[in-house]
C-alpha cells in the first residue's frame, strides 16, 4: 500500500512554526510540573497516613513506659516517712551524741541496702545532715549543709520534697524524696531517701526506644541517649540559667538548648520536630524529623517524652510519590509517543525536500565561511604574535620593576648601612694606628689582639656588603627558598634599624617554592615597613609567626605600630601608593611583594588586629609538606 504524498503533505513552514514552538517550550514543563505536583500528592498522602499510624502505636508505647516511669518513682516514697517510726532517729534529733549518730548509721545503712535506694540519710532543721547511710564512704554526706536545697526547704514546712538535681559532694545524679519527720505537731528534722534512676535509661537503650524525662524547669534528667541528658527542651532566660546555677541543682552545666530546626504541632501533646545535621539528636549528615509524643507523669511536675524517628516512614513516603510520578510519565510519554508517530508520516515527505534545499544553501555557506575562516586565521595569528610581543615587554618591565625596587629599598636602607659600616671603620683607623705604636714598643700580644679585632670587624663589612650584592642581584622565576635563611639576609641587612626592636621568632625551618632572591626582597619590604611603622613607639616589638595551611606556609610579619587608616587600607597593593613622608618611598614594595608572591602561587594579604598594630600574611606553596624541627 502506498501512501498518497498529498494526504501526508505538511503545511507551510510559516504556519507551523508556532505550535511547534508551543509544543516545544510549553509541554516539558507542564508534564515536569505536574510530575512533581502528582509526586508530592502521593507524598504528603502516604506520610499523612503513616504518621497516623505511628501516632497510634505511639500513643501505647508512650503509656506504657510512662507508667514503668512513675512505678519506679513511687516504689520510693514511703522510706522517708518510715524513718518517723524509727525511735533511734528521734533520739539523735534530740541528742545528737555520737552513741545516737552511730545507731542511726548504722540502721540507715541496713534499711538502705535492703531498699536498694542511693543514699538515705537525716537532716535536723538547719539542714545539717546528722546521720546518713554512706558513712563509711570518703565522699559522705555526713556534716554537710544542705539546707539550700528545695527539698529540704519544702520537707522543712511540711510539704513532701521531691527533687531531682546533681549533688553538690560527689556530682552525682539522682531523685530526692523528702519527708519532714514531726514529733508531737512539730517538725524536728528531715528524712531524704536519694534514687538513682539510671536503670530506665539502660532499658530504654536495651529496647532501642529514643525517650526522655524532662523536669519542671524543662531539663532532660533521664534520656536514653547520654548525649541530651541536662539539655533544655524549652528557652530559658538569663535569669532563670542564674537561679538555677545558684540553686547548683544541675551543679555547673551549661543547660543547653535542643532547638529544632522546625517544629510541627499536629494533635495535644503530638509534634513533628526536625533537628539539623549538627544537633545533638542526629549522629549522621543530614536532617532527621522525628514524632515526638509527650504525657505529664503523675504525682511529679514531670514529662515523659516518645520520640519516634521518621526516617523509614519519609523513604516509604518518598517511594510512594516517585512511583506516582514514574507512572503519570510513563501514560505521557505514550501518549506523546503516539501523538508524534501520527506527525511522522506528514513531516517526512516535508523533511526530503527541506534536506535537499538546506544541502543547497550549506553549500554556498561553506564556500563562504571558507574564505572568512581564512582572513579570520590570519588575523588570529596577527594577534597570537602581537600578543606575545606584548607579553616580553611586560615581562621585561616587570623584571625591571623588581630591580628598581629592590634598589630603591637599597636606597632607603642607605644611611643605616653607611652607618654599620663608618663604625668598623672608625674602629680599623684607630687600632690600626695602635697596633704600629705597639710593634714599635714590642708589645706584640697586645699587637696580636688588635690584629684579631681587626680581621673580625673586615668579616663583619665583607658580611655586610654580600649581602648588599645578594639582594641586589636579579631573581629567577622558579626556585626553592629556605624561610629561615631569608628571614636572616633580611635582619642582617635591617640590622641597623634594628637596634631597639624586640624581636619574636615563632616560625619553622620549611623550603618554600620561591627564589631565595624574591623571598629575601619581600621579607626586607615588609619588615622595613613594620620598622617604619614603629618609629614613633618607645618600645617597639616585631613578631614572625608562621604555620602550614594546606600545603602552604604562611608567614606573618606583625608590629605593634600606629595601624592604618581606614582610607589608606583601600590603596595599600595599588603602584606608587605610599603614606610614607616625603621621599622615603616610592609606593612599590607592597605591589611588587604581592606581584612576586602571586607569580609563584602564593598570595601577600593585610590582617589589621583588634589589638592594633598592622600583620602582613605572606602565604607560599611548600615543597615539603612535614616542616622541619622550629627555630
Amino acid at each position: 500500500m502506498k501512501c498518497d504524498p498529498e494526504l501526508y503533505r505538511a503545511t507551510s513552514p510559516s504556519l507551523a512554526v508556532k505550535p511547534r514552538l508551543i509544543r516545544h517550550l510549553f509541554l516539558p514543563p507542564l508534564i515536569i510540573a505536574l510530575m512533581i505536583g502528582l509526586g508530592y500528592i502521593g507524598f504528603w498522602v502516604s506520610e499523612h497516613y503513616g504518621i497516623r499510624s505511628l501516632s497510634e502505636n505511639g500513643e501505647r508505647q508512650l503509656e506504657l513506659h510512662a507508667r514503668a516511669v512513675e512505678s519506679e518513682i513511687s516504689k520510693y516514697t514511703y522510706l522517708p516517712s518510715l524513718l518517723e517510726l524509727e525511735t533511734s532517729v528521734s533520739k539523735l534529733l534530740a541528742d545528737p551524741s555520737p552513741e545516737h549518730r552511730q545507731t542511726v548509721n548504722d540502721y540507715l545503712e541496713g534499711l538502705n541496702r535492703r531498699s536498694r535506694s542511693r543514699a538515705i540519710y537525716v537532716m535536723d532543721t538547719t539542714g545539717r545532715v546528722m546521720a546518713t547511710s554512706n558513712w563509711r564512704d570518703f565522699d559522705s554526706y555526713l556534716g554537710e549543709d544542705l539546707s539550700f536545697r528545695a527539698y529540704f526547704q519544702n520537707a522543712v514546712r511540711g510539704q513532701p520534697g521531691r527533687f531531682y538535681g546533681i549533688g553538690s559532694t560527689n556530682g552525682e545524679p539522682g531523685y530526692y524524696l523528702a519527708h519532714g519527720l514531726e514529733e508531737h505537731g512539730k517538725i524536728i528534722g528531715v528524712a531524704v531517701v536519694k534514687v538513682r534512676l539510671e536503670a530506665m535509661e539502660e532499658r530504654w537503650q536495651r529496647a532501642r526506644l529514643e525517650a526522655f524525662v524532662s523536669d519542671e524547669n524543662g531539663i532532660i534528667i533521664l534520656s536514653s541517649d547520654p548525649a541530651r541528658r541536662l539539655k533544655s527542651v524549652v528557652p530559658l532566660s538569663d535569669e532563670t540559667k542564674e537561679k538555677l546555677a545558684r540553686s547548683l541543682q544541675y551543679y555547673w552545666f551549661p543547660l543547653n538548648e535542643l532547638q529544632p530546626l522546625a517544629r510541627e504541632t499536629l494533635s495535644e501533646g503530638v509534634e513533628k520536630l526536625t533537628f539539623p545535621a549538627n544537633s545533638e539528636l542526629v549522629s549522621d549528615d543530614e536532617n532527621i524529623s522525628y514524632l515526638s509524643q509527650s504525657r505529664p507523669l503523675s504525682d511529679t511536675p514531670w514529662n515523659f517524652t516518645l520520640l519516634t524517628p521518621l526516617q523509614d516512614l519519609r523513604r516509604e513516603a518518598i517511594n510512594q510519590g516517585i512511583l506516582v510520578a514514574v507512572a503519570f510519565a510513563l501514560v505521557a510519554f505514550l501518549l506523546i509517543a503516539w501523538n508524534e508517530r501520527r506527525k511522522v508520516i506528514a513531516t517526512r515527505l516535508a523533511a526530503r525536500e527541506a534536506l535537499q534545499e538546506a544541502n543547497n544553501q550549506l553549500e554556498r555557506r561553506i564556500t563562504e565561511r571558507t574564505v572568512d575562516l581564512r582572513a579570520s586565521n590570519e588575523r588570529l595569528k596577527s594577534q597570537i604574535r602581537e600578543r606575545r610581543h606584548a607579553e616580553e615587554t611586560l615581562r621585561h618591565a616587570q623584571d625591571e620593576l623588581v630591580q628598581a625596587g629592590k634598589l630603591a629599598a637599597i636606597g632607603q636602607m642607605s644611611t643605616s648601612i653607611a652607618h654599620e659600616l663608618n663604625q668598623p671603620l672608625a674602629a680599623l683607623r684607630t687600632l690600626s694606628g695602635n697596633t704600629v705604636r705597639f710593634l714599635e714598643r714590642g708589645q706584640l700580644d697586645v699587637a696580636s689582639t688588635n690584629l684579631k679585632t681587626i680581621n673580625e670587624l673586615i668579616d663583619r663589612m665583607g658580611r655586610i656588603t654580600a649581602s648588599l650584592r645578594s639582594f641586589a642581584r636579579r631573581g629567577d622565576d622558579k626556585g626553592q627558598a629556605c624561610l629561615g635563611k631569608g628571614v636572616e639576609a633580611a635582619l642582617q641587612l635591617l640590622d641597623g634599624r634594628m637596634k631597639n626592636t624586640r624581636l619574636h621568632r615563632l616560625f619553622e625551618e620549611v623550603q618554600v617554592q620561591i627564589d631565595q632572591t624574591r623571598l629575601e626582597q619581600i621579607l626586607v619590604n615588609l619588615i622595613g615597613n613594620a620598622l617604619d611603622a614603629m618609629q614613633a613607639q618607645p618600645q617597639p616589638e616585631l613578631w614572625l609567626e608562621g604555620e602550614a595551611f594546606e600545603g602552604k606556609y604562611r608567614l606573618r610579619v606583625r608590629d605593634n605600630g600606629h595601624g592604618i587608616d581606614a582610607e589608606a587600607r583601600k590603596h595599600l597593593f595599588e603602584p606608587f601608593f605610599t603614606t610614607k613622608p616625603g621621599e622615603q618611598g616610592l609606593g612599590l614594595g607592597l605591589t611588587l611583594s604581592a606581584s612576586l608572591a602571586a607569580a609563584t602561587g602564593g598570595h601577600l594579604g593585610v590582617e589589621h588586629p583588634a589589638s592594633g598594630g598592622t600583620a602582613f600574611v605572606l602565604s607560599l606553596p611548600l615543597v615539603s609538606p612535614t616542616p622541619a624541627e622550629p627555630i
